[in-house]
């Protein structure tokens, strides 16, 4: 590798460190400006920390980046070791901007359905963000991945089951209404991380064609634990025969397939697809560390 792809690589890494800590630091600030002076939670990992927050009068920072320890973990074995680091990243930058901005104003009060609308945008916009660029601030997802590959349910219907109890536990401590409009609060949340990295739920198929099949598929395989397909097609034009690869992965996988696939064969010809659900085949993956 040339001393220019280098440092075009740092400054990618860089750059997407950068974008990580910009999504916590906007995730922080609904939670704070908009959602939690209004009784209103979040989904996942941080609801239970918000929770915690309220019952035990501890700093909700501190509770957010012990509680998402074990999924790191998780995320370092199961997806590899930058997701990890990124994700590190993220939920540190979470627990300090929850910190940080705990005195901040206030921006709306009263109006329930304004209160579930702009704080599940800006905490979908943040989530997204940093999801987008190869971090998470949430260890839900992450868990729900694990037991999508041990339970007869896809990864969607898992996060939302894990959700469920989540704002079980919520109503205990903001009441029915509250965990109702956490609720509605998560599902926009949901879509607008949907809108910032298209095609976030479910799982991706990946279809490759590059002059370096067998590199290609090896280096999916060592540094995101998944295996491949070839497909022999032929070019329309050419008649030359290729050896296509099709390689389905998980929506938090995506970001690290795709630097993968720019590190090999930067001219590689890729379409990607949604998948809805996975079932049966090979779909399960080792730990890659």
């Amino acid at each position: 590798m040339s001393a220019k792809q280098k440092k075009s690589n740092i400054l990618k890494k860089v750059s997407r460190a950068l974008l990580v800590i910009i999504g916590a630091f906007i995730t922080a600030y609904g939670l704070e400006a908009v959602l939690i002076p209004n009784n209103v939670s979040d989904g996942g990992i941080t609801g239970l920390s918000i929770v915690g927050s309220e019952l035990a009068d501890l700093p909700l920072g501190i509770l957010i980046a012990v509680l998402n320890i074990p999924f790191i973990f998780l995320g370092y074995k199961q997806i590899g070791k930058s997701f990890a680091i990124y994700s590190v990243l993220g939920i540190a930058s979470l627990a300090v901007g929850t910190i940080v901005m705990h005195q901040v104003h206030t921006i709306i009060e009263g109006d329930t359905l304004l209160i579930t609308v702009v704080g599940g945008i800006i905490i979908g916009l943040g989530m997204g963000l940093a999801i987008r660029n190869g971090g998470a601030l949430d260890g839900i997802d992450m868990l729900a991945v694990l037991l999508s590959r041990k339970l007869p349910f896809g990864t969607s219907d898992l996060i939302l089951f894990l959700n469920l109890f989540v704002f079980i536990v919520v109503s205990t401590v903001f009441g029915l209404q509250g965990a109702i409009l956490s609720g509605i609060a998560y599902f926009i949340a949901s879509k607008v991380i949907h809108i910032v990295e298209v095609g976030l739920s479910g799982s991706k198929s990946f279809t490759i064609i590059t002059d370096q099949p067998e590199l290609m598929v090896e280096t999916i395989r060592d540094r995101l634990g998944r295996g491949a397909t070839y497909n022999i097609v032929e070019g329309g034009y050419s008649n030359e025969q290729f050896k296509e690869i099709t390689c389905v992965i998980n929506r938090l996988e995506e970001s690290k397939m795709k630097e993968i696939i720019n590190e090999i064969d930067e001219r590689a010809f890729v379409t990607v697809y949604d998948v809805a659900e996975v079932k049966g085949g090979n779909f399960r993956k080792r730990d890659i560390h």
